[in-house]
């Protein structure tokens, strides 16, 4: 159990080389989501397992209840983590604990990084992401857009 003494102790147990990572959402249509996060972040759909020659081939080749039932997207360049979005039977109820952050103004300020955000927010929105608020500059943090995706989570245009 996590100690809040513990806190300023440095590690010394064994440390594992993490490799890399995958983020995984539960939607009701994994590949409607994915294929808007691909959009969004210029991600790509990977190839299809070795044997099929697309995706429909090996959705068809599964049993009915796992046949659409997933699907991902990926950075292109390699460096951005997988996406992995698998269809959960229940909605949403609460907002969720963690999200994205779309870092479109990353290293602007002020009025220039506004405009910014505000250019991607109009593109989004185009893709059916909607708009919910603008956190504006507070002193400590830069503004921000908070959106949802087509199923409603919350992310951040920052």
């Amino acid at each position: 159990m996590w100690d809040r003494g513990d806190q300023h102790r440095p590690y010394r147990g064994s440390v594992a080389s993490v490799k890399q990572v995958q983020i995984t959402f539960d939607y009701a249509e994994p590949e409607r989501v994915a294929r808007f996060w691909c959009e969004v972040l210029g991600y790509v759909v990977p190839p299809p397992p070795e044997g099929f020659a697309t995706w429909d081939d090996f959705d068809r080749s599964q049993p009915p209840q796992r046949q659409g039932s997933s699907f991902a997207c990926v950075d292109p360049s390699g460096v951005g983590p997988r996406l992995y979005f698998q269809r959960v039977p229940e909605g949403k109820v609460v907002k969720n604990r963690v999200h994205l952050d779309v870092r479109a103004g990353t290293g602007l300020v002020g009025e220039k990084r506004l405009a910014t955000l505000e250019t991607e927010c109009a593109r989004l929105i185009a893709l059916d992401a909607v708009r919910v608020r603008l956190l504006t500059a507070d002193g400590y943090h830069e503004s921000c857009i908070v959106m949802q995706d087509i199923e409603g989570n919350e992310f951040c245009l920052d």
